[in-house]
């Protein structure tokens, strides 16, 4: 039920078009201004709010059609007896309703629950408002659920007099779930698990290498979880298909994290043992190179997967019924990206050409195709073969986490899910409908970016996901959080307003569009709590203040990191400044690391990827840098984390040595933020980033290998003394006791 009445306007628009754009822009959270970081106010160009609405299937030719299009909207979604979908809260348990001039507001409620029981009960609605429609008025009114009804996803239907409607029902909790009582404080070590190296595995980290850090970071630094890249599944294609952040499918788990010998096919296949001898030699050479060859060690698994898969189904029937009821639970969602991968492996062995599903023939680009069909009819074995894969991927994540709970890790794996999907992969091929087409998705104007950012892939479309009953969102949430023990969501603003960019125009030439929030977030509570995970908004950039409150009044953690967290003149804040509810960290992915940032890698990478336009620039930036370092410096002895006698002058200080260091780590331990995140990265000096945003081959994005092998983090004596001042500092600062031993 939306809180304010004002939400209920239904007037129609008078006849003009350009009133017509408006009115409607509103209905459907079209914003015709917004204000940048800067405070400046932006008005969208009406033809911006036009393309958008068009981009929402709403026909914008002329007055009479948006007068049409108007009044159909408001009888389907404000004056319906019941919407499509209804999501509810234990604070919030009303149904909407709208009756007609007239109407009898007595109601039979039947709600088929998800387990499959029943409630029934007759109802009388209590009206709140009345309002105008076409000369006579209309009863808004709300009837309240009853308070046996679990939470969940549910059915509901609704009878008032001869009419009958259905609906999904989702019965949520009012917050996320939190696994550290009392508000104590943890801290986790932030990886790409691509990246990890360990004298075993075949040139990309994978689930064992992950149990092994996990273990290591647990035992050896007391840190209560390891922090994921998204595991999502890519086209593991290089140089433009290796983003963890804009993936094939945001609901499965790439299967190069797959740990071949660790599959209990392995050992009953003599075949795979033998071939496993034979590549020895290439394996070491992937595991030697300092960066992930994803198409080599795609190559090589998938090979060995074929094998498997031969052998499982020789193998017994357990192995059988616990595949089966994996395919069951996923049902559509996993059967659509199995045949998209058959689709793409078959057609792309055609055809080295066919790089993406657009470039397919088109018989095959629309997943409800005869083609496809008779596809997956004829192929069907090479379908249950990607079944076959994800299910394995999906055993072995969780395994992970079993293995690291039961090591005593108060958390676990902490997972991060993208915003963003590849508009030239599996979820626009297998769900188009559920995308806005004509725009796309990115950001304003802001000091990071002076242009905007134009991310590429359309927008979702609010109206096709809760038509749907939110399916396809849940299943993103849920499949993400699957495993773990906390979610990170990138760009969680995505819940509440996107920045929509009309295809012709520039990142500078777009406009908000607001999002059904509560909905979300009350979803997203419903899967942290089924699921057991904590949630984290990265909540960076431009940030409206109802946001942030909405965010905290779910429980969501915000992400506060060090290089943005400043006051006035640009001071860094220090950490009694940072918000209790809120992670802290050094850096992300798209940012340089410490001894990066310190030497001005991340500037110098820029310039030679030609990101920035000349030397002049270049030299300023590096001048701003060490006014930030002599800032960052001056903090650090307020807080009395340097040696009295420490240079005040970073120029004085030409890396990030032992000193400013450990004063950096302390001063994020020291924060009151419940979460603190350490990069890898970070804790072992290392200066390049993972990602250089704005290049594609110009720099090795997501690629990289930490400069330690799992080995090496137990062996090496600099490592121990790493691990040493990040103990230091946690058990100073109250996070995560040591374990025992």
């Amino acid at each position: 039920m939306p809180q304010h009445p004002t939400e209920w306007d239904v007037t129609l628009p008078s006849p003009s078009r350009e009133s017509a754009l408006n009115q409607l822009a509103g209905w459907l959270g079209v914003q015709d201004r917004y204000w940048d970081i800067w405070g400046t106010e932006h008005r969208a160009d009406p033809a911006v709010i036009a393309a958008i609405l068009a981009s929402k299937r709403i026909p914008i030719q002329s007055a009479e059609t948006l007068d049409g299009a108007a009044r159909d909207w408001l009888l389907q979604e404000r004056l319906a007896l019941l919407p499509p979908c209804v999501v509810t809260s234990r604070n919030d348990p009303w149904l909407p309703l709208a009756f007609p001039p007239g109407g009898d507001t007595r109601v039979d409620i039947e709600i088929t629950l998800e387990d499959g029981g029943k409630r029934t009960f007759p109802a009388s609605a209590e009206v709140v408002a009345g309002v105008p429609f076409e000369g006579r008025e209309w009863l808004l009114a709300r009837v309240a659920l009853p308070g046996d009804v679990p939470l969940g996803y549910h059915q509901l239907v609704l009878r008032a007099g001869a009419e009958t409607r259905q609906a999904a029902l989702i019965h949520c909790p009012d917050q996320v779930f939190d696994p550290l009582p009392d508000g104590r404080k943890a801290a986790g070590i932030a990886i790409s698990l691509y990246g990890l190296r360990s004298r075993r595995n075949w040139g990309c980290g994978d689930f064992t290498d992950l149990i092994a850090f996990g273990r290591w970071a647990w035992q050896r630094a007391g840190a209560s979880f390891v922090a994921l890249n998204p595991l999502h599944a890519i086209a593991n294609r290089v140089p433009y298909n290796t983003s963890p952040y804009l993936p094939a499918s945001t609901y499965y788990r790439n299967f190069l994290y797959l740990d071949i010998e660790a599959i209990p096919e392995f050992d009953e296949s003599l075949l795979a043992r033998r071939c496993r001898e034979t590549v020895e030699p290439e394996l070491q050479v992937l595991r030697d190179a300092p960066l992930v060859d994803y198409e080599r060690v795609a190559r090589i698994k998938t090979f060995f997967l074929r094998l498997l898969y031969r052998e499982f189904l020789r193998g017994g029937a357990g192995r059988r019924a616990a595949f089966d009821e994996y395919r069951r639970a996923e049902g559509n969602l996993l059967e659509r990206f199995a045949v998209y991968s058959a689709l793409d492996e078959t057609l792309r062995r055609r055809d080295k050409n066919l790089w993406i599903w657009p470039d397919w023939p088109e018989a095959y680009r629309d997943p409800d195709s005869a083609a496809v069909r008779e596809f997956a009819s004829r192929r069907w074995r090479n379908v249950e073969f990607w079944q076959f894969v994800y299910w394995l991927v999906d055993q072995q994540a969780a395994q992970v986490q079993r293995e690291l709970k039961a090591e005593g890790m108060p958390i676990g794996l902490y997972h991060d899910l993208a915003l963003a999907t590849d508009r030239c992969g599996s979820d626009l091929w297998a769900h188009r409908d559920s995308y806005a087409q004509g725009c796309r998705v990115g950001a304003p104007p802001d000091d990071f970016s002076p242009k905007g950012q134009d991310w590429a892939f359309p927008p979702p479309d609010a109206g096709h996901h809760r038509a749907s009953g939110y399916r396809l969102f849940a299943a993103a949430i849920r499949n993400n959080a699957r495993h773990g023990g906390a979610l990170r969501i990138d760009h969680v603003m995505r819940f509440f307003r996107l920045y929509w960019i009309p295809e012709g125009c520039d990142a500078t030439q777009g406009t908000y569009v607001r999002e059904p929030w509560r909905d979300l977030l009350r979803i997203v509570a419903l899967e942290s709590h089924r699921q057991q995970v904590m949630v984290i908004g990265e909540d960076l950039g431009t940030v409206e203040q109802y946001v942030r409150e909405g965010l905290a009044g779910f429980g969501v953690l915000s992400y506060r990191l060090l290089y943005f967290e400043r006051a006035e003149n640009a001071r860094f804040k220090r950490p009694d400044e940072y918000p209790v509810n809120a992670v802290v960290s050094s850096t992300t992915h798209d940012l340089p690391t410490l001894a990066g940032w310190w030497l001005g890698r991340d500037i110098e990478s820029r310039y030679a990827a030609n990101l920035l336009p000349n030397d002049t620039v270049r030299h300023d930036q590096l001048r701003s840098r060490l006014d930030d370092k002599h800032k960052l410096i001056e903090v650090l002895h307020d807080l009395q984390l340097l040696p009295a006698d420490y240079p005040r002058d970073a120029a004085q200080t030409p890396d990030l040595n032992g000193d400013l260091h450990s004063a950096v780590v302390g001063f994020l331990a020291s924060a009151p933020s419940r979460l603190f995140v350490l990069n890898q990265e970070d804790l072992t000096k290392e200066t390049e980033q993972q990602n250089l945003p704005g290049s594609t081959s110009q720099y090795p994005n997501w690629r990289r290998k930490m400069k330690y092998s799992i080995e090496e983090l137990h062996e090496s004596p600099l490592v121990q003394d790493f691990l040493a001042m990040l103990r230091h500092w946690l058990q100073k600062s109250g996070r995560t006791p040591l374990p025992r031993g």
